[in-house]
């Protein structure tokens, strides 16, 4: 079941934090930046993913670190064309393919709950009236709490009902 709620997604109880982000991300700016600030360790291994497998948008990569954090990069947006770019914009085709992916971990590793932000819309451009739906037709009908931060009021606990 899909929860709206609002709040600061870093102080969420989910199992799972997922965000949007670019094979080989610099982690930046926005959710990355503060994901990459608290856990310098899973900023590491995803830029060591990254040059090792050489990832394409529409994949998802999970890092699960000490005392049970786990975050979810799912690679909506284009990579950067060269070293000192940005990274591109998303596609709606990316993000699609990218929360199958994260469905497919929930369902595989038995994740009792995610959060994720308006996933594209922000540094990767996208509008939510077309990624909303996507993720409402890929996590909606999980038998698990998702819960979607629609409004981010830093340092503030959103309320995240049980199921």
């Amino acid at each position: 079941m899909i929860y709206e709620v609002e709040g600061d997604i870093l102080k969420s109880g989910a199992a799972a934090i997922a965000h949007g982000v670019a094979p080989d991300d610099d982690f930046h700016s926005g959710l990355a930046l503060a994901l990459r600030e608290q856990w310098p360790a899973m900023y590491k291994d995803f830029r060591h993913f990254c040059h090792t497998h050489s990832p394409h948008i529409g994949q998802a990569w999970s890092w699960g670190g000490a005392g049970g954090t786990r975050i979810v990069a799912l690679l909506t947006q284009e990579p950067a064309k060269d070293k000192n770019d940005h990274p591109g914009k998303a596609k709606l085709s990316a993000v699609n393919h990218a929360l199958r992916e994260l469905r497919r971990m929930v369902e595989t590793e038995g994740l009792a709950s995610i959060a994720l932000p308006r996933v594209a819309t922000g540094v990767g451009g996208l509008d939510w009236t077309e990624v909303k739906p996507l993720i409402e037709h890929h996590l909606g009908d999980l038998p698990i709490p998702v819960y979607l931060y629609t409004v981010f009021h830093p340092g503030v606990q959103a309320t995240e009902p049980t199921v």
